[in-house]
């Protein structure tokens, strides 16, 4: 069994993931987006989709982004 990084379950389906050169271990998805999804700049929400970027900025959409002031972004449809 793993134990998950993010919440410290010693679970027997937990699972690695492999980023940046580093191994992660969780538990569950939930945990797995806790630690490894960026957070939006604008209203620090969770980004588990595409999301938006712009001058080094995550955004979850558009809105978001044009409250900090990068109007020409937009979301894809």
């Amino acid at each position: 069994m793993a134990t998950c990084e993010v919440c410290g379950n010693d679970y027997e389906l937990a699972f690695e993931v492999r980023a940046a050169g580093a191994v992660h271990v969780f538990d569950s998805l939930e945990c797995a987006a806790q630690r490894m999804a960026p957070m939006c700049d604008n209203c620090n929400c969770r980004i588990l989709g595409h999301g938006l970027q712009a001058d080094g900025q995550f955004f979850c959409c558009a809105h978001c982004a044009r409250q900090k002031g990068h109007a020409q972004l937009v979301d894809h449809a």
